[in-house]
């Protein structure tokens, strides 16, 4: 099996595996004060500081989560808290549900921030709306915006919305859930204040997560005990978790220039799928991951795509894959004015830490196989 499923979880690396091992080994809390709860204390503060220097930051910085969705939500609900409710999100229109949807129940204002037909935020219309802002109805801005999107793996132009938003007194949170071993990410050149991690999309385990908050940002803890992660998020750490964490993250960072050497071979892919099937690749024009193809064709719908690749042994995706195992029109397409037809048509293939260069040959083989069997069924 070809797995081409990369963004909606990365295999689990043999540096990360060891690393859980090795810190269940310790079989202590890392709030303990005996001998081994320190021990447990220094593997938790290695990661952290592992994960920190992924992203240029300090370690006392890094909030360690259950994963990505809850680093979002505690990035968003916890700066509402702290502003009292005084404040507007603006959330991009091509955010992932675990933006969107904390966004929807913070309990204040919010905006779409539109995107252009190329998939990256408008940046004219972000500038038109900041200049016609008014603090006394709208309170302070706060911007949602993802660094790379997880269906398209279209890159956001963050530091320069960022620059706006902070030019209009204002704050920036970036889901850098899919950016992370994929491109560089460093929150000073970012100039964001909140920026969310996922531990499983770089090779580490599922149910770990990070956010990183600048120091001085405004926010309140959403989830109350023990007081750990400066408490700012309490609950017993996942030692082992984090641990993997770490080491993936520091496994990432290292294995970066071989990751974005995949390029050449995804896009050798699409120009044969183009030519020979005329297929539609979103993105191409601009800025993207390396690892990421999302495509479609008319008349042959995503569902189909995904059984039938399973079938032809390439496992792929269609959409977001944190939907419950449900195959729906993305949304992200939508935002982009692709039409309903080819939106329902479009697959996601994201490739990884392990993939072979002849893994995409491979996977474009099985997806022709496949058109060729389904179109000329439904053209008959």
């Amino acid at each position: 099996m070809i797995y081409a499923d990369y963004n909606a979880t990365a295999p689990v690396r043999p540096e990360a595996k060891q690393a859980m091992l090795d810190a269940l080994d310790v079989g202590a809390n890392p709030s303990s004060v005996h001998g081994p709860g320190r021990a447990a204390r220094k593997l938790l503060e290695t990661a952290r500081g592992q994960v920190a220097l992924s992203i240029g930051a300090r370690a006392q910085d890094v909030i360690f989560t259950s994963g990505g969705t809850e680093a979002n939500a505690l990035a968003l609900n916890g700066v509402v808290a702290q502003l009292d409710g005084n404040c507007t999100l603006l959330v991009s229109a091509i955010e992932h549900e675990a933006v969107t949807k904390n966004a929807g129940f913070a309990g204040v204002p919010v905006e779409t921030a539109y995107v252009t037909a190329d998939g990256r935020l408008d940046l004219d219309w972000l500038s038109v709306r900041l200049n016609r802002w008014d603090s006394s109805r709208d309170g302070q801005p706060v911007l949602a915006l993802m660094l790379a999107n997880n269906e398209t793996g279209i890159l956001q132009p963050v530091a320069e919305a960022a620059a706006l938003i902070r030019g209009a007194g204002g704050l920036t949170h970036c889901d850098a859930v899919q950016g992370l071993g994929k491109v560089m990410v460093n929150v000073g050149l970012l100039g964001v204040d909140f920026l969310a991690l996922s531990a499983h999309k770089v090779g580490g385990p599922q149910g770990v997560g990070a956010l990183w908050v600048r120091s001085g940002a405004p926010l309140k803890p959403v989830l109350f005990g023990g007081g750990q992660e400066r408490s700012l998020r309490s609950g017993t750490e996942n030692l082992s978790g984090i641990a993997g964490f770490g080491a993936a993250t520091e496994a990432a960072i290292r294995d970066m220039p071989k990751l974005q050497a995949l390029a050449p071979y995804r896009d050798r892919m699409e120009d044969r799928l183009v030519s020979e099937a005329g297929v539609t690749v979103f993105g191409r024009g601009v800025d993207r991951l390396a690892q990421t193809s999302n495509f479609a064709v008319p008349g042959f719908r995503a569902e189909t795509q995904v059984m039938a690749m399973d079938l032809g042994g390439v496992a792929v995706s269609s959409g977001s894959a944190c939907s419950s195992g449900k195959v729906k029109r993305s949304l992200v397409l939508s935002a982009m004015g692709v039409d309903d037809d080819l939106a329902e048509s479009a697959v996601r293939l994201s490739f990884g830490w392990g993939t072979a260069p002849e893994d995409f040959d491979v996977a474009a083989a099985a997806w022709m196989k496949a058109a060729e069997r389904v179109l000329k069924t439904a053209s008959a």
